[in-house]
């Protein structure tokens, strides 16, 4: 009996680890896009609630009409939400040259403000939206290891990503444009349209990742629903020093702290203010102890064609 009772508390833990590295995971790829193509994207955590807004919203406001289907085109509406907002952080940081980190905190102060004028004017409700009748089903098998499908196109992002990136043209141009745009372009390639497109994919990813919280996770909207994940999906970037497997090493690190938060945040195990700190602590040890960066040389800085 005490087998049985470790093996449904390790099943518990390893699912719980699991998502909880998911949106870590999507939202570190976005990045991971963004700044290999020159531009710092500090909007993430912005995104992840513009994406799980959306997500929500659609959801509810569809599943009579579509049913199951409903949540599936709240995932689009989350990644299509996504990548507007991340067009908006590109064309002030591409077209306008403003600074990128004083953008993407602009759109993380909009996150903040703009959720709730939309749900008091939808639900008379500052602080979240209706359930979903349907939200993302969920595959596995058991009761602790059965995941919505965020959870599995994060992991197959990761390869997908490690392809793009180092097997195909528009991988060495996106590289390219992050480390000597100057050079790239003297090769005919066009700095501003990976540059964009960069941005944008990191909108997609990032706004997954809320779709996940929302949607794939929880049935509803909450606020402050990312919990500053954004930024600890940045560390994790920056932990994993801009690589599609650093990115995955990192957030699986950081996810399993996450993990611990939330398993034994109220247990007797350690004290729940010290366990619930964990993962912020370790991203402030994580950046301390990096190492030298290998930040894309001309990150954050404009483009001047």
């Amino acid at each position: 009996m005490e087998d049985g009772g470790n093996s449904v508390i390790l099943l518990t833990f390893l699912g719980t680890f699991v998502r909880s590295t998911t949106p870590l995971l999507l939202a570190s790829l976005g990045g991971l896009y963004s700044e290999r193509s020159g531009v710092v994207n500090i909007a993430l955590e912005g995104i992840i609630i513009f994406g799980a807004l959306a997500a929500a919203v659609v959801t509810q406001l569809t599943e009579a009409s579509l049913g199951d289907a409903a949540p599936w085109l709240g995932w689009l509406a989350g990644m299509v939400v996504g990548a507007f907002v991340a067009w908006i952080h590109a064309i002030a940081s591409i077209k306008y040259k403003a600074n990128q980190v004083i953008s993407g905190t602009a759109i993380n102060l909009l996150a903040i403000g703009v959720p709730g004028v939309l749900l008091n004017a939808l639900y008379n409700s500052s602080s979240e939206s209706k359930s979903v009748d349907h939200a993302l089903p969920l595959w596995g098998f058991g009761d602790s290891l059965r995941f919505s499908p965020p959870v599995y196109f994060a992991f197959v992002m990761v390869i997908v990503t490690w392809y793009v990136m180092y097997k195909t043209p528009f991988g060495l141009r996106l590289r390219a444009t992050g480390e000597h745009p100057k050079a790239a372009a003297s090769m005919g390639v066009n700095v501003y349209t990976i540059r964009y497109t960069g941005v944008i994919l990191s909108g997609v990813l990032a706004g997954s990742a809320g779709v996940f919280l929302s949607i794939g996770f929880l049935s509803s909207f909450t606020r402050n629903i990312s919990a500053g994940l954004g930024f600890i999906a940045l560390a994790a970037l920056i932990f994993g020093k801009w690589t599609p497997l650093g990115c995955l090493l990192a957030t699986l690190l950081f996810g399993f702290f996450r993990a611990l938060s939330v398993q034994y945040g109220g247990t007797d195990v350690l004290p729940s203010s010290l366990v619930e700190t964990l993962p912020f602590i370790f991203t402030i040890i994580a950046l301390a102890f990096t190492g030298k960066s290998q930040a894309p040389k001309a990150v954050g800085q404009p483009y001047e064609g």
